[in-house]
């Protein structure tokens, strides 16, 4: 899309360029009618500009909340594994109580 716009704007450029020397009018009118070009062409370059800024803005935000989300799931998704890693650990602690309670019954 900012290619096509470039490509519209270097148009505007060079069919302004190829009007002035073929302008069969006086130099006065001419450059009054280069003027309103330069003017249209600038406004141009400025909502382009302006668009193109929004475009970006919208792409970070929607990369912000993208993060965000994968963010959530990680945590997420943590601390499920967490849990199970202690939920294991626990078992194996509770086994090896019971091995150790068979060592205190000996002595």
């Amino acid at each position: 899309m900012i290619q096509y716009k470039g490509a519209l704007v270097l148009g505007t450029i060079i069919g302004a360029g190829v009007a002035v020397l073929f302008a069969p009018e006086k130099g006065s009118i001419t450059r009054e009618n280069l003027k309103k070009e330069g003017l249209k062409v600038k406004d141009q370059l400025v909502d382009d500009f302006n668009e193109v800024k929004e475009d970006l803005s919208k792409a970070t935000a929607s990369g912000k909340e993208k993060l965000k989300e994968d963010l959530k799931d990680l945590a997420s998704k943590t601390s499920f594994q967490t849990e199970k890693a202690i939920t294991f650990l626990e078992k194996q602690l509770a086994i090896l109580k019971e091995k150790n309670k068979t060592f205190q019954q000996t002595s």
